[in-house]
């Protein structure tokens, strides 16, 4: 049957071998997505959820019953004080822009704790050769960052730094970025917050929590941070949620988030035909997110059989549905982005070529042929036209799919013959 997507024997039996090697990983992963689907399942029914909350709301949205109910969801799965489930929130990035400037005043600084964020947070944040006019540094907002030392948080700095108590707010981004370190587990950051409170018990803590929903049995908030945010076109949504981003924690904290994207508080902002696409999508979670991080698991093998560095291995530890092949060859990440493209339902057609795009420095190229534009929880891979020239690829809302986009991205560059 794979020979009908260019796929060779040679290359099926390697992928069976594979999938023996990988059957451990897999057994761990549907643990972890019980606990999750146990989770969401008792959020849902101990908030009474029923049909009248699928309704929606146009306009003002005022004291919408269905996003109301969604929002307390959120909290009960995240274990937090309040939650702020929004339509007008259009992205991740979105998210993390309305959350900094909702908590952050004009001489506060914030503190990065990962190294340098994300390279649309660097717009935001100010820093970088093109920052926005708008971006937190025009506020006169300062900015500081200690980087992670042989991918661990650099404790002795961190805690130095935090000691003088001058630093409004502390920002832990746990996925990697377009960056060549490990994404950040649970546990790691549950270590790093409790050194922070021994000597700072104010500062905000912050979690940049995007593509980490759901790997793990725990999030952010269980481990002692004030605030996590994140995408529904990723994980949470599931491939079912068109649009939308939630910020989940300290009920003053969402108070402030919610001022900043409404300018009235929580009690307005309409669902917008949303609320059944975040419930249903928030219901599948668990499962699609297992199918990802399978997709990836199954990948990191291949790839690592046929001689490529990647990040992480097949066999350790998860913090998110990121998988990083590096290539050290430009053609090559071309190549595997394209292939990736080939194996995707819609669009399958068209080859992704490297462009500039706002908010990145370096041109990228992006292969995601999604139901859902931009949902990187669908097969997706990206990665910027740089050295070490490395795909990030990511997603797949059932492994088998994944699987076979993984196999026809091997083909493209000519090492499944």
């Amino acid at each position: 049957m794979y020979k009908e997507f260019g796929i060779s024997e040679k290359l099926e039996n390697l992928s069976i071998e594979v999938e023996k090697e990988i059957k451990e990983q897999f057994e761990k992963i549907d643990k972890i997505c019980e606990i999750n689907s146990i989770k969401v399942l008792k959020a849902m029914q101990e908030s009474n959820l029923s049909g009248s909350h699928l309704n929606t709301s146009t306009g003002y949205g005022i004291d919408e019953p269905g996003r109301d109910k969604i929002e307390e969801i959120y909290s009960k799965i995240f274990k937090s004080e309040d939650a702020l489930v929004r339509s007008q929130l259009i992205s991740g990035s979105h998210a993390l822009a309305v959350t900094l400037q909702g908590l952050l005043r004009p001489g506060d600084t914030m503190l990065s704790i990962t190294g340098l964020p994300y390279d649309t947070l660097q717009t935001v944040i100010g820093i970088g050769e093109n920052p926005s006019p708008s971006s937190l540094k025009a506020f006169n907002i300062g900015y500081e960052q200690i980087d992670l030392v042989n991918n661990e948080f650099d404790t002795q700095k961190i805690i130095e730094r935090l000691s003088k108590k001058d630093i409004k707010l502390v920002e832990i981004q746990r996925s990697l970025g377009y960056s060549t370190r490990k994404s950040l587990t649970i546990d790691k950051v549950e270590n790093i917050i409790k050194e922070i409170r021994k000597v700072n018990s104010e500062v905000i803590i912050m979690v940049d929590n995007c593509y980490c929903e759901f790997v793990a049995d725990k999030e952010p908030i269980e481990v002692g941070a004030d605030i996590a945010v994140g995408s529904l076109i990723k994980n949470l949504g599931a491939g079912i949620a068109t649009s939308g981003a939630y910020v989940v924690g300290k009920e003053k904290l969402i108070a402030l988030v919610a001022d900043r994207l409404t300018g009235l508080g929580k009690e307005i902002g309409p669902s917008m035909n949303q609320n059944t696409n975040y419930l249903k999508g928030l219901f599948f979670a668990p499962e699609v997110v297992a199918s990802a991080v399978k997709t990836a698991v199954f990948a990191s093998r291949m790839l690592e059989k046929l001689g490529y560095n990647t990040t992480p291995k097949y066999n350790e530890p998860r913090a998110d549905i990121v998988q990083s092949i590096i290539f050290n060859d430009k053609e090559k990440l071309i190549k595997y982005c394209q292939g990736i493209q080939s194996g995707c339902p819609i669009d399958s057609y068209v080859t992704p070529i490297p462009s500039p795009m706002a908010g990145y420095e370096d041109e990228v190229i992006m292969a995601a042929g999604t139901f859902v534009d931009g949902a990187t929880i669908e097969l997706s891979c990206d990665g910027p036209i740089r050295p070490p020239y490395i795909a990030y690829m990511q997603g797949s809302l059932s492994y088998y799919y994944g699987k076979i986009g993984v196999l026809k991205a091997i083909v493209s560059f000519g090492d499944g013959e």
